[in-house]
């Protein structure tokens, strides 16, 4: 399960409408720093474009839906952290995915390791 913390309006490129997108946020994890070998909590966010007004958007903060967050290689791309304002290069995107989808792609990472 995931739950919608926020929303944020964008406009579409194209036909520039405005549209807008559910903030998800899975579950507490804990992750080990790569710089100091600390661990610490967090909880990975996606974002989720959607049909919904931004009425809806608002009435939907803390309902629960099911799916997962999930770590997919991405192309590189620039990052910058808000609290630093350091500069990263990440290769990987938080996605959301239904739960059917997310086993899915965890049978094929399986799959692809063992081979």
């Amino acid at each position: 399960m995931v739950t919608i913390i926020d929303y944020k309006a964008s406009v579409n490129k194209e036909s520039g409408e405005e549209f807008y997108s559910l903030i998800v946020q899975g579950g507490v994890e804990t992750v080990k720093s790569a710089e100091t070998g600390r661990n610490y909590l967090t909880a990975r966010k996606a974002y989720v474009t959607s049909t919904f007004n931004e009425i809806t958007c608002k009435g939907l903060i803390g309902s629960q839906i099911p799916g997962q967050i999930v770590k997919v290689s991405s192309e590189p791309y620039q990052y910058e952290i808000p609290d630093t304002g350091e500069t990263v290069t990440l290769t990987h995107q938080c996605k959301f995915m239904d739960d059917e989808e997310a086993a899915m792609t965890e049978n094929f990472i399986e799959s692809e390791m063992v081979n």
